[in-house]
């Protein structure tokens, strides 16, 4: 192999590909303009500026016109465009320029405008050679490399070092036209004599152009791969027409290889249809030996088992019918045209067995969800039983409730006795109502809105239960009051309501007691006033040790302190309240609560005070009368 100083990227170090390549793709140009005899260039890369020659050679080899155009450009812009419409009709062709624009060409950038060209010969005129599967620059080194296998002193592995010596070039020739040259009587020590006498018979004979020279293959270092690639295109073409046994053979072989790919296609059919099937009859089989049952999660499930069945195997099954109904129809056209009999497949494995096999899987698949359905409704049936008669059995109890409650009768204690055994039975429907909740979560998985054989709902029932156990424990604790409050009879029952009414409106916390805030609230309420120490002083003498006033405490506190008994404390307390607290009394403030009579009978006695010339010593009054 030829030496040389390289570059990493395999180019000559000099830029001397550049000029091979300029040299040999303006002379491509020029053989493809010269069909339609328009004047050669000198130069590419210089002679594409106004875009011109450019558009001329694509109309030329893509057979297609593009357009009015400036065909005697002056200014630049008009040398734009053009070149933007050769451009635009490249892009059209699929064809990816990257990093090239009209001004690059325009302003002859020579490696743009090189990289432009060989990707135009690349498109137009090795992008369509084909060999044994191999397409464009690999297909044509495979042609090569068949052509030139018979010739043991041609190793063709590239598009460079390959061709140096000439006789790869003499042996394309040789293995086509053997009356054009002598192969076996070449020198192949001489590489130039064997190179020059391959290009000028290509040229005088075959009629390929010469767009290389001897030395730029011969004297290179490392000839240019896409020079020498675009002029071994034209030998591929030129041979293009095969000989008579060529194209037997290839005909030849290429029946072989139909017939190989529609007997591979049969066997690919009968086999698919064969698993197809079989698949089918498991699955039917599997559904007839399935027990279904009438509970609801488990039917449920057989119910998503199958949906998933439709969803996934189904549509696979689908998929892989409509595919073998298609392979079929393949298969027959492949032998219609190729004059072959019908494809009959093997007994079991006709199109007719398939169909009635795809017949029955839809009449089981009827069956099976029919079945489903059946057990689902069955399910679904028993759960609303279950459900109504839970419900309607704790609407029993709370209705017998209501009625025993609201028919209390007779003395306190037995009234007491009979509401306390009323608690302990609406007790239990706590667990009652958990159970319900529960059959209600699974008539909603069940999709259950509207119940048959109830009426009551989960909220229903536990409202009509909180209410009758708040009913009970309120009844409770009035029999339990009123007990306290019965031998109570120096009151007035319009007093007695009063302070129970208050006792409940501050019990905020419905336990029968009152805090000291709300103790304290209650009395004011009353328009019973302390100071701070009196409060704590009274609070800390009924509370006794507990945590809160009992109502009975309460009750007989409020007694005590409203009841008429005339005693020195009551008088004294009566008296401060009326005196709004100061040590005397005067007129005035007894006129606010006493009847004139009283108030003339009482200054009568009362001596007048020494702090106030209109009051009087109520205080003394109290020490005479009570000595």
């Amino acid at each position: 192999m030829p030496g040389g100083n390289m570059r990493a990227n395999g180019r000559p170090a000099n830029n001397s590909w550049e000029a091979v390549q300029s040299k040999t793709f303006t002379k491509w140009v020029n053989a493809r303009l010269g069909e339609h005899s328009l004047g050669p260039l000198d130069d590419i890369c210089t002679d594409f500026s106004d875009g011109t020659a450019l558009i001329q050679l694509l109309e030329i080899i893509g057979d297609a016109s593009l357009g009015r155009f400036n065909r005697s450009p002056r200014m630049r812009i008009q040398k734009v465009e053009n070149v933007n419409l050769a451009l635009d009709f490249i892009r059209g062709r699929k064809i990816n320029l990257t990093n090239i624009g009209a001004e690059d060409i325009v302003d002859a950038n020579r490696k743009l405008i090189l990289g432009m060209i060989w990707i135009i010969i690349l498109r137009f005129t090795i992008e369509d050679i084909s060999e044994e599967g191999l397409s464009a620059m690999d297909g044509l080194l495979l042609w090569c490399q068949r052509k030139t296998a018979p010739y043991d002193d041609v190793r063709v592995r590239d598009f460079s070092y390959s061709w140096q010596d000439g006789l790869a070039f003499c042996a394309l020739i040789h293995r086509h036209r053997p009356d054009l040259l002598d192969y076996y009587a070449l020198d192949k020590r001489d590489a130039r004599g064997n190179m020059e006498l391959a290009f000028d018979v290509a040229e005088r004979c075959l009629g390929i152009p010469r767009l290389l020279d001897v030395e730029d293959v011969c004297d290179a270092a490392k000839p240019d791969e896409r020079s020498v690639m675009t002029y071994v295109a034209q030998y591929f073409h030129a041979f293009s027409s095969l000989s008579k046994a060529e194209t037997a053979g290839r005909r030849l072989g290429k029946f072989a290889d139909v017939v190989q790919t529609v007997f591979d296609m049969q066997h690919d059919y009968e086999d698919r249809v064969a698993r197809l099937l079989a698949a089918i009859r498991a699955q039917q089989d599997t559904w007839t030996h399935t027990k279904l049952e009438s509970v609801y999660a488990k039917a449920r499930a057989m119910s998503d088992e199958f949906n998933e069945y439709k969803a996934s195997t189904k549509r696979t099954w689908t998929h892989e019918k409509i595919e073998l109904d298609t392979l079929l129809g393949d298969i027959q056209i492949k032998r219609v045209t190729y004059n072959l009999a019908p494809f009959v497949p093997r007994a079991g494995l006709a199109p007719r067995d398939l169909e009635a096999a795809w017949i029955e899987l839809a009449a089981a698949e009827v069956r099976h969800r029919k079945a489903i359905n059946h057990h689902i409704r069955q399910s679904r049936d028993a759960l609303q039983r279950r459900y109504g008669s839970e419900a309607n059995s704790i609407q029993s109890v709370l209705n017998n409730i209501a009625h025993a409650l609201s028919a209390l009768s007779g003395e306190l204690d037995a009234q007491l006795a009979t509401v306390t055994s009323l608690i302990a039975r609406a007790r239990p429907l706590g667990p009652a109502l958990s159970r319900l909740s529960s059959l209600e979560r699974m008539c909603s998985d069940a999709n259950i809105d509207e119940h048959d054989y109830t009426v009551y709902s989960v909220s229903d029932l536990e409202y009509d239960a909180e209410m009758t156990m708040k009913a009970l424990e309120k009844k409770a604790r009035f029999i339990e009051n009123q007990s306290a409050v019965r031998n109570m009879t120096n009151l007035t029952p319009a007093q007695l309501e009063e302070f129970e009414a208050t006792f409940r409106y501050f019990d905020r916390d419905s336990r029968n007691a009152l805090s000291d805030a709300e103790f304290r609230a209650a009395l004011d309420s009353l328009g019973h006033s302390f100071s701070d120490d009196e409060f704590l002083m009274l609070y800390d003498q009924l509370v006794c040790g507990d945590d809160a006033i009992s109502f009975e405490v309460y009750i007989r506190f409020l007694v005590e302190l409203t009841e008429d008994q005339t005693t020195p404390e009551q008088v004294l307390q009566s008296f401060r309240v009326i005196a709004n607290n100061k040590p005397f009394v005067t007129k005035e403030d007894l006129r606010l609560d006493l009847s004139p009579k009283s108030i003339e009978s009482l200054l009568r006695e009362i001596p007048k005070s020494d702090l106030d010339k209109n009051g009087y010593d109520y205080l003394a009054y109290l020490r005479n009368v009570f000595q």
